[in-house]
């Protein structure tokens, strides 16, 4: 009977030093380097189970065996479900690493950038070929009602989220810049201060000049002057696809549409683009104080701005001053004359 004991507990101690160089020895492979060289985006398909996952992770180089990989989300002591979705892989990640990184859920965040005063075509265009997105536009989005900044997204978000998040972006903007405005202005309703941004947008890249431009448009309205602003008579001739390299005619000034406002003495009927945060701030908040009825391109990239026609006049001068000497020192230097040839002998 002793000996019988004596070899159960032979036995026992035997299983025990097997498990424990088992353990240890799994542990040292979930922990080891993996054999992916550089790191990599990976992407885990949607219904994916563990042995799709195994054989997609091999494939891309990151894991040399897949039933180790299986093994390791088996004996996890929190096992948390993975997330498909494309994921930033270091270089030489251990398996246990790699379990942790797909149960977390961190998928790679792509961004796309919407510069301010991009036009709604131009936008839907953009989504259409930005790379990761999925899906038709079937969402319906008017001039102004984008918002343009940085948007972040996962892969196989769809287009139409997107738009969405555009919209809504822009709706909170002008609400809360609305609520916030500015006292007496000549504004009907939000839409109005909408258009205006939108204007001030493509009227001028300086953040500082938003809210004098603001101001110089303000102002025409409360007397009733007309805004004779280029850019809103520009998307009327073009329907909004820009010049395209020519310049504004006098018929262009001089055409019947709703835009041209070279004709019309209000606001033009809708957003002539979809303008940025900074514009519609500035649309809601005109410089204060500032009488300016008149501005034009000072010839280093912003503007001079005028209360009066005299003073506008003078400025109008300068710029063409500046532009005639630009002019003069782009065209070429004129040739020295030929030599006279040598007399013949």
């Amino acid at each position: 009977m002793l000996s019988f004991f004596r070899w159960v507990l032979f036995f026992i101690a035997l299983l025990v030093t097997v498990l424990g160089g088992a353990l240890f020895l799994g542990r040292s492979m979930l922990e080891a380097e993996g054999p992916l060289e550089k790191t990599r985006n990976v992407v885990i398909p949607r219904g994916a189970g563990p042995a799709t996952m195994a054989k997609v992770l091999q494939e891309e180089g990151v894991i040399s065996h897949p039933r180790l990989f299986r093994v390791a989300l088996m004996v996890d002591p929190t096992p948390k479900p993975i997330k498909a979705g494309e994921y930033e892989v270091p270089a030489h990640i251990s398996m246990a690493r790699l379990v942790e990184l797909l149960q977390s859920g961190k998928q790679v965040q792509r961004r796309l950038t919407i510069p301010e005063g991009t036009t709604t075509a131009e936008i839907m265009d953009l989504i259409r070929k930005t790379d990761a997105l999925t899906g038709d536009i079937t969402v319906d989005a008017k001039e102004g009602e984008l918002l343009p900044e940085t948007y972040f997204y996962s892969r196989d978000d769809t287009r139409d989220s997107m738009i969405q998040r555009m919209k809504e972006a822009m709706d909170k903007t002008l609400d809360e810049a609305w609520r916030k405005r500015a006292p007496g202005l000549p504004y009907a309703s939000k839409r109005d201060a909408l258009i205006m941004a939108s204007i001030i947008e493509k009227e001028t890249s300086q953040s500082a000049e938003r809210a004098k431009v603001a101001a110089v448009y303000v102002n025409r309205l409360r007397i009733g002057m007309r805004l004779e602003s280029d850019p809103t008579t520009i998307y009327g001739v073009t329907n909004g696809k820009g010049m395209q390299g020519r310049e504004l005619t006098r018929a262009d000034l001089q055409s019947s549409s709703p835009y041209n406002t070279y004709v019309v003495n209000r606001l033009p009927p809708g957003p002539i683009s979809n303008p940025g945060r900074a514009s519609i701030l500035a649309a809601v908040a005109p410089a204060p104080r500032d009488r300016s009825l008149y501005f034009v391109a000072d010839g280093q990239g912003g503007h001079s701005f005028a209360a009066n026609l005299y003073e506008h006049n003078r400025n109008v001068a300068r710029w063409r001053e500046i532009q005639r000497q630009k002019q003069e020192q782009a065209s070429p230097a004129p040739a020295p004359p030929a030599p006279a040839p040598l007399p013949k002998p």
